[in-house]
């Protein structure tokens, strides 16, 4: 059985890309940040994602698209959702299909740690 423990970051904002892992890492997290929906599908380690923190809107394949792949190819990991759209009608729907938490950016370093460590407690 393969140990699932790894931050997967998708986001295709790149200071998100480097600012995130570093903050997770001081943290005793392994974290890997993509560009893409796309990229993180073909990543090798994706059975070991135990934690997923998913923009929602990007080029090519949106968050809630990237959750629906991801669910029709068998793989359950917790989603944290983080978006800067400030719409936050569609959170429900997000939550409803499993979404651990939705943030807003810029969030704060307590709300995205202790949304990442929820995921791993439901994971």
């Amino acid at each position: 059985m393969t140990v699932r423990n790894l931050v997967a970051i998708v986001d295709d904002d790149e200071s998100v890309r480097e600012s995130l892992p570093d903050l997770l890492g001081s943290f005793g997290f392994e974290a890997v940040p993509f560009s893409c929906a796309e990229d993180f599908l073909g990543f090798e380690g994706i059975d070991r994602t135990a934690c997923l923190v998913l923009d929602v809107a990007m080029p090519g394949l949106s968050g809630p698209e990237l959750q629906e792949e991801l669910a029709r190819r068998g793989y359950d990991i917790p989603i944290v959702f983080i978006t800067a759209h400030s719409d936050e009608r569609g959170w429900p729907k997000l939550k409803a299909s499993g979404a651990v938490a939705c943030l807003l950016k810029p969030f704060s370093e307590s709300a995205i740690l202790e949304a990442v460590r929820a995921a791993f407690i439901r994971k």
